[in-house]
C-alpha cells in the first residue's frame, strides 16, 4: 500500500465511484420501455422501439417508443387545448409552477446527475456540478420572469404552441433552456428529446406530474429525426426552437418557410480560443481543458480552434501537452475522471474518421498518452498542430475532445483567423491586458465572447450565434423575447399585387414635365445606370406617365452589396454621430417637403400626402433620438464577472419595401437599420419607384457616407430573391406577398441569414415604429469580463 508521501508525489487517485443503484432500480421498474408524456399522461411504449445505450458500458439501459405522426398530433392537440387557460393564468400562478419545478429538480439533483451520466456518458463531476444546478437555475430565473412579465414586456403576448427539438450533448440542460422561457411567457410546449439521450426528459415529465402542472402544458414525444420533422412541420405549431447541427437547421428553415412560424436556431460552431502573448499561460492551459475537453468536446461552443501568438506558441503547446498527459479518461461515474465517453459508437467512429482526415491533410495529431478503457465509446483527448485554415478539421466541427491549432503574429491577424469560419457562436480571448482583450472581443464575429474564461453559462446571460451558428437567443431578456410577440392585427388585409408591372418598351403616352428626367439607381453614393441598360415606365393617378425608372438586375444587387460591405466604418462611428446624420436627413426632407407632397399626390398611392411626408420627417427624428439610446445592459450572472450584452449591427441588411405609403414605408424600414450601424440595400416600391429616386439628393446632402444606403428600383420579387440568396447579406426584411415571404425564407438558407417577413399582410405604416424595429436591426453579443476578486 503506498504511503501518504508517495501519493503526494504521484498524485494518483483511487477509484471514487458514484452509486447508481437508485437509477438502476428506476430503470428496471420501466424495463418495458418509455412511451410519451401527452396531455398529462404517460403512454405505453408501443410500436417501433429504439434502444437507449449507456456509451460507457455499451449496455442497453432502456427502450423508447418512436413517436408517430399520430403521437405528434395528439401532443400538439393537447398543447393547443391547454394554451388558452395557461396563457390567461395570472403571472404569479405560472411563476409558482416554475418555482416548484426548480425546487423539485434540486431535491433530486443526485438522481438526475447519475441518470444523465449513464444516458450521455459525460462525467458525474460535470452533471453534478454544472448541468443539473444550471437546470434548476433556469427554472428559478424564469419563475422571476413569469412574475414580472407584464411590467417588463408590456403589450406582449405568448406566441402559442411551441415545438422544441433538443440535442444529445446537454439533454436536461437544453430542455430547461427551451421549456423554462416558453412556460414563463405563457406558451405551451411539445418537446422532442434526442433519441440517444431521452431518459432525463422522461424523469422530468415525472416531476411535472408530481407538481401538478396542468395537463397539456408540456408534452414530451420521443423519437428520431422523423418525429422532430413532424413537430416542426405541423400546421398547428406557432414557434419552432431547434438546437442541433447547421445542416438540420437549414432543413427546418426550408421546411417551415412561409408558414408564419417564429423560428430560433442554435446551431454548430467552430469557436476560436485566442491566446495573446501577455496571457497567463497556466490559466490559459486550464482554459483549454474547459474549452475542448469539457463534456468530451461535445459542445457546440467548444474552443476547438486554438490560436496562439507566435512568440509564446512553443512554450504554450509544451505546457498543454504536459497538462493533457495528466487527464484521466474512464468510467464517467467515477468522480476522479476528467473525461467520460462520447455519446455513441457512431459518434466515436465519426471523430476517428475526422482525425484520420486531419493527419492525411498533413497536420500532426497530439493525443494524450493514456490507456483507454477496453469497453465503451472512449476517445483520448488531444489537439492538432500544423493545421491550415483550409483543412477540413479546421472548418467543420469534430465534436470530440480534439482541437486544431495555429499561430498568429498581430492582433489583426488573430481576428482574421478567428473570423475565418462560416460559424459565429462563441470565442475565448486570453490576455492580461484588458484593453487588448476587449479590442479582440469587439472584432470577433461571435454571439458570446469570454475573456480569460470559457464555457461559462448562466440563465441571465443570452446565448446564441451569428452567421451559420443560427439566430435567436436563449437565456435572459433576449431569450424570453423569443417566446413573446406583439398582438397580431386580425383585421389586416392581404397586400395586393403591385399595381405596376415593369414594361420596358416605349409607352404610347406623353411623359409629364418639360425636361426629361433619367432616374437611375443609387449605389455606393452615386447615381448609376442599371447594368442591363433598361428602364420601365411609371404611371400615376389616372394612368398618367410620370417617367421611367431604372430596371435593376442581379449584377446591380451584387454591386450594391459590395458597396454596402465597403462602408464598414459606419458601424464603427459613435451612436451620437449616426444620430446627427439622421437629424440632418430629417432637416433636408423638411426643406423639400412640398416636392415630396406633390410627388406623392401625383402617384395616387397616398390618400393624405401631407400627412405621409410629415410622419416620415417625424420618424427620422424618432430614430435619430433612438440611435444613442438603444442600449445593451450589464447582467447579474456569476460572481467575479461582469456580463455585458451589447446590441451589434448585422452588417448589410436587404430591405424590400411595399407599394403602400411608398415614402413612409421605405423610410420606416431604412432608418432603424442604419440608426444601429447597419448598411442597407433597399428595393423601392415597384409601382411608385420615383418617390425613392427623389431621395438620392436628400441622402447625398445629409452626410450619409457612401454605401450606407443603396437604393434600387425594379421588379420586387426578382430582386428580393437575389438579396435573400446573397451570402454577403446578413439579414433581409421583406414586405410583399405571402408567396414572396415563403420564397425569401427558403432562399435564405445558404448562409442562414435572419429574415423578417410580413406574409403578405398590409401594415399601418403610420404606427410602424418602435422597439421591435430596433431589436430586428441588431443582434446581441454577450461578453463575459473578469471583475473583482
Amino acid at each position: 500500500m503506498p504511503s501518504i508521501k508517495d501519493i503526494m508525489q504521484t498524485m494518483d487517485y483511487g477509484p471514487a465511484p458514484e452509486s447508481n443503484s437508485e437509477v438502476k432500480a428506476w430503470l428496471q421498474a420501466r424495463s418495458a420501455g418509455f412511451g410519451h408524456y401527452i396531455n398529462g399522461k404517460f403512454t405505453a411504449a408501443e410500436g417501433t422501439l429504439i434502444d437507449v445505450i449507456n456509451p460507457a458500458t455499451e449496455e442497453v439501459i432502456g427502450r423508447i417508443a418512436k413517436g408517430t405522426t399520430d403521437d405528434v398530433s395528439a401532443a400538439i392537440k393537447a398543447a393547443r387545448a391547454a394554451f388558452p387557460k395557461w396563457s390567461a393564468l395570472p403571472s404569479h400562478e405560472r411563476a409558482k409552477y416554475l418555482y416548484a419545478i426548480a425546487r423539485h429538480i434540486q431535491k433530486r439533483e443526485r438522481f438526475f446527475s447519475v441518470l444523465e451520466t449513464m444516458d450521455n456518458g459525460k462525467t458525474i463531476r460535470e452533471t453534478r456540478d454544472i448541468d443539473i444546478p444550471l437546470v434548476a437555475r433556469h427554472f428559478y430565473h424564469h419563475a422571476g420572469w413569469a412574475e414580472l412579465l407584464s411590467d417588463e414586456f408590456p403589450n406582449h403576448v405568448a406566441i402559442g404552441v411551441c415545438g422544441q427539438i433538443i440535442p444529445w450533448n446537454f439533454p436536461l440542460l437544453m430542455l430547461a433552456w427551451k421549456i423554462a422561457p416558453a412556460l414563463a411567457a405563457g406558451n405551451t410546449v411539445v418537446l422532442k428529446p434526442a433519441d440517444l439521450t431521452p431518459l432525463t426528459a422522461f424523469a422530468f415529465a415525472e416531476v411535472l406530474d408530481e407538481i401538478g402542472l396542468p395537463a397539456g402544458v408540456v408534452n414530451i414525444v420521443n423519437g428520431d429525426g422523423e418525429t422532430g420533422a413532424a413537430i416542426a412541420g405541423h400546421s398547428d405549431v406557432d414557434k419552432v426552437a431547434f438546437t442541433g447541427s447547421t445542416d438540420v437547421g437549414r432543413i427546418i428553415r426550408r421546411q417551415i418557410a412561409g408558414s408564419g412560424k417564429k423560428l430560433s436556431l442554435e446551431l454548430g460552431g467552430k469557436s476560436p480560443f485566442i491566446v495573446l502573448e501577455d496571457a497567463d499561460l497556466d490559466a490559459a492551459v486550464e482554459g483549454v481543458v474547459d474549452a475542448i475537453w469539457f463534456n468530451q468536446g461535445e459542445v457546440c461552443c467548444a474552443g476547438s480552434r486554438i490560436l496562439v501568438q507566435e512568440g509564446i506558441s512553443r512554450k504554450f503547446f509544451d505546457k498543454l501537452k504536459n497538462r493533457m498527459a495528466s487527464l484521466r479518461v474512464g468510467d464517467p461515474l467515477d468522480k476522479t475522471m476528467d473525461i467520460g465517453a462520447v455519446v455513441s459508437a457512431k459518434q466515436l467512429a465519426r471523430i476517428k474518421a475526422l482525425l484520420a482526415k486531419g493527419e492525411e491533410e498533413g497536420a500532426t495529431l497530439n493525443l494524450a498518452p493514456i490507456d483507454l478503457p477496453k469497453k465503451g465509446s472512449f476517445c483520448a483527448p488531444g489537439f492538432f498542430t500544423g493545421t491550415a485554415p483550409a483543412h477540413l478539421v479546421s472548418q467543420i466541427e469534430i465534436f470530440g475532445p480534439v482541437a486544431t491549432s495555429g499561430t498568429f503574429r498581430t492582433l489583426d491577424e488573430a481576428v482574421t483567423l478567428a473570423n475565418d469560419t462560416r460559424y459565429g457562436l462563441a470565442a475565448s480571448v486570453w490576455s492580461e491586458n484588458i484593453n487588448r482583450a476587449i479590442e479582440v472581443a469587439a472584432k470577433v464575429k461571435a454571439g458570446v465572447v469570454w475573456i480569460n474564461a470559457t464555457n461559462m453559462f448562466d440563465a441571465a446571460a443570452p446565448f446564441g450565434g451569428y452567421r451559420e451558428s443560427g439566430f435567436g437567443r436563449e437565456g435572459g431578456r433576449s431569450g424570453l423575447g423569443e417566446y413573446l410577440t406583439l398582438p397580431a392585427d386580425k383585421q389586416a388585409k392581404l397586400r395586393p399585387e403591385p399595381a405596376l408591372k415593369p414594361v420596358v418598351t416605349p409607352f404610347a403616352s406623353k411623359v409629364a414635365g418639360d425636361i426629361d428626367v433619367t432616374s437611375k439607381l443609387y449605389i455606393g453614393g452615386k447615381q448609376v445606370r442599371a447594368d442591363g441598360g433598361q428602364s420601365y415606365t411609371v404611371t400615376g393617378k389616372g394612368g398618367q406617365v410620370l417617367g421611367q425608372a431604372a430596371l435593376a438586375n442581379r449584377k446591380d444587387i451584387r454591386n450594391a452589396v459590395e458597396a454596402a460591405n465597403k462602408a464598414t466604418s459606419w458601424s464603427g462611428v459613435t451612436a451620437h454621430n449616426r444620430a446627427q446624420v439622421l437629424y440632418f436627413l430629417a432637416e433636408n426632407l423638411n426643406q423639400r417637403r412640398g416636392e415630396f407632397v406633390a410627388a406623392l399626390a401625383g402617384t395616387g398611392a397616398s390618400p393624405k400626402p401631407e400627412e405621409e411626408v410629415e410622419t416620415t420627417i417625424r420618424r427620422a427624428f424618432w430614430y435619430a433620438a433612438q440611435a444613442d439610446k438603444f442600449d445593451g445592459s450589464v447582467t447579474a450572472t456569476k460572481s467575479r464577472h461582469v456580463t455585458m450584452t451589447v446590441n451589434e449591427p448585422f452588417g448589410t441588411v436587404g430591405i424590400v419595401a411595399p407599394d403602400e405609403a411608398p415614402l413612409l414605408s421605405l423610410i420606416s424600414l431604412i432608418l432603424p437599420a442604419i440608426a444601429l450601424g447597419n448598411r442597407v440595400v433597399a428595393i423601392a416600391s415597384q409601382s411608385y419607384p420615383l418617390i425613392a429616386t427623389r431621395l438620392y439628393q436628400v441622402i447625398e446632402t445629409s452626410d450619409v457616407p457612401d454605401g450606407v444606403i443603396n437604393l434600387l428600383t425594379g421588379e420586387r420579387d426578382v430582386l428580393a430573391k437575389t438579396l435573400a440568396e446573397h451570402d454577403d447579406v446578413s439579414a433581409v426584411w421583406y414586405c410583399g406577398s405571402a408567396e414572396g415571404s415563403a420564397m425569401i425564407e427558403a432562399a435564405s438558407v445558404g448562409n442562414l441569414k435572419v429574415t423578417w417577413v410580413d406574409n403578405g399582410k398590409l401594415r399601418d405604416w403610420r404606427q410602424a415604429q418602435g422597439s421591435e424595429f430596433l431589436h430586428r436591426a441588431s443582434q446581441v453579443k454577450t461578453i463575459w469580463l473578469p471583475y473583482g476578486e
